[in-house]
């Protein structure tokens, strides 16, 4: 999968650098050309030399050297994908703010390729506001997030922030190829798909929603367009920006009572539906149209039920096929089975809240797909190879049957 692929290793200045010697190995062991830049800080951690050798290229770290120009344009465009690793807190400020200081941060900033980055930092700094902001700006560019791992950090703390390990880099850029070559398994089909959360107004101010982020939704929907499907993405208030717009369209709601109507104006013409939103249960039987004057101590509000829609579908369901999710803390494979019978579905997504990495938010997920027949447990991983894995396992179903 990786012979003669064009891989560019961009390493910042953090104690994880000593992992990528590893990752290079790797590489060239499955046929790669593999080049290396560096910033400054980098060569504290680990030294061009080593690095040269291993990857059997000049690894650059300045402008000028030896009295010649590397010219950052024709390394960037040599590169068919780029992985910042380790990338420090530092470096990836300065990629999403446009600096650039360095011929690292050069190279990047004219790169036309796609941009993997896998962080590397103390606890509290991987925890802090502007790093999540800095990612989520990131991931808004269209670069890809690998996720930084738990484990004992250089401080001596323990928790999130460990550069994730060679492996999983190899894994990463590995699914990426194989997904970029593979056929057009989904090339004339239609899949509808919810994403988000919904939220139901209480006032013109106030309403009752959910954690949601719709990152999950949102990544189903570009894993189906890359296969060739045409994609109806019905997403309910969220942050999460496609990466590419090609083939999809996207139409934003707020309430359920919207998402149920854009789901069933477009359902009798799709091949497969995917119901990964977080509907609101309730909603206010009473809106009000002013807003709520803080007046009393405590304050009721009578709720009465949204329609299932995904129970609905299930209903309505004639030649689709049809992909339910449950989101479970307790008796969990029993609730996502009964799920499964009661809602007319072909096959669940069953994730715990109980799993690190996984639920609202989070850039990864650990789930388990079960069907009538099949069931498949997978281990943590990034949502955009969660979704490989899920209209795998459903085009395994629809083409066997």
């Amino acid at each position: 999968m990786l012979s003669q692929k064009k891989i560019l290793l961009i390493l910042s200045g953090g104690i994880a650098a000593y992992k990528i010697q590893i990752l290079i190995r790797m590489l060239l062991g499955e046929g790669a050309n593999v080049r290396v830049v560096l910033t400054p800080a980098a060569k504290h951690f680990v030294t061009p030399l080593t690095l040269s050798t291993l990857s059997r290229s000049k690894v650059l770290v300045d402008f000028h050297e030896n009295g010649l120009w590397n010219n950052h344009v024709d390394i960037a465009l040599w590169a068919e994908v780029i992985l910042v690793a380790p990338c420090t807190a530092n470096t990836l400020s300065k990629m999403v703010h446009g600096i650039c200081d360095n011929l690292a941060l050069a190279v990047y900033m004219s790169a036309k390729c796609p941009v993997f980055i896998a962080p590397s930092m103390d606890l509290d700094m991987y925890k802090h506001p502007s790093t999540r902001q800095n990612l989520d700006l990131a991931e808004g560019y269209g670069h890809f997030i690998i996720p930084a791992e738990e484990g004992i950090l250089a401080s001596g703390l323990e928790g999130q922030g460990r550069m994730a390990e060679p492996e999983t880099l190899f894994k990463h850029l590995s699914d990426f190829f194989r997904g970029k070559e593979r056929k057009k398994t989904l090339l004339g089909k239609t899949v509808l798909i919810t994403a988000g959360p919904t939220y139901e107004a209480i006032d013109p101010v106030r309403f009752i929603g959910n954690h949601s982020s719709g990152k999950m939704g949102y990544a189903l929907a570009e894993t189906a367009a890359e296969r060739g499907a045409g994609v109806i993405l019905v997403s309910g208030p969220s942050q999460e920006k496609l990466r590419s717009k090609h083939n999809i369209n996207l139409i934003s709601v707020v309430s359920a009572k919207e998402m149920y109507d854009a789901v069933f104006s477009h359902y009798d013409a799709i091949d497969i539906g995917i119901a990964s939103a977080a509907v609101a249960d309730y909603t206010p039987k009473k809106k009000f149209r002013q807003k709520i004057k803080k007046t009393e101590e405590s304050l009721s509000i009578e709720f009465i039920k949204n329609t299932d829609i995904l129970k609905a579908m299930g209903e309505q369901k004639r030649h689709q096929f049809l992909i339910g999710f449950a989101l479970e803390m307790e008796n969990e494979e029993e609730n996502a089975r009964e799920k499964l019978k009661k809602k007319n579905l072909d096959m669940i997504v069953l994730n715990s809240l109980r799993n690190k990495g996984s639920g609202f938010g989070e850039e990864t997920n650990k789930v388990k797909i079960i069907s009538k027949e099949n069931e498949r447990s997978y281990s943590l991983k990034s949502k955009i190879l969660v979704a490989q894995d899920i209209l795998n396992f459903a085009e395994n179903l629809i083409y066997s049957s």
